[in-house]
């Protein structure tokens, strides 16, 4: 399966927080924290990618935002990752919408943080096909 078709559909900010006591001017160093989620809705044939992203000094965060992103897939690409028990996502595809929710990360967290000291902060690229090493496979 070369091509899948499917469509961007929701955009959601679950969680943003800049914690100004946690951050140090003083101190350039920061630890960047990054986990990636999916989820299915197998009635609805889509799939839910979440990126969640902390920066933080000294094992605290200062800057936290997380952001999912729902897919619609189209009806006839779901059926192949749909069986009687699983839905099997491949990896490369999971790899590449991870990719959009980053990139769309990206630009909330600019947004966000627009007009205050903490929009120095950019998330940087991210080779998201290296973080997922195998398919996913959700029970129904």
């Amino acid at each position: 399966m070369d091509k899948i078709g499917f469509k961007l559909s929701k955009i959601n900010t679950d969680q943003f927080a800049i914690i100004e006591d946690a951050y140090d001017n003083e101190n350039d160093e920061f630890r960047l924290g990054i986990n990636l989620g999916f989820g299915v809705d197998s009635e609805n044939a889509a799939i839910l990618s979440l990126v969640k992203i902390k920066f933080e000094q000294n094992n605290t965060p200062f800057l936290i935002i997380e952001v999912s992103c729902e897919f619609d897939i189209v009806s006839e690409f779901w059926k192949e990752f749909d069986n009687e028990e699983i839905i099997k996502i491949p990896k490369g595809f999971m790899a590449y919408l991870a990719m959009i929710t980053v990139g769309t990360t990206r630009g909330i967290l600019h947004s966000k943080t627009d007009n205050t000291k903490f929009n120095e902060f950019i998330l940087p690229t991210l080779n998201v096909s290296e973080m997922i090493t195998e398919d996913g496979q959700f029970k129904k």
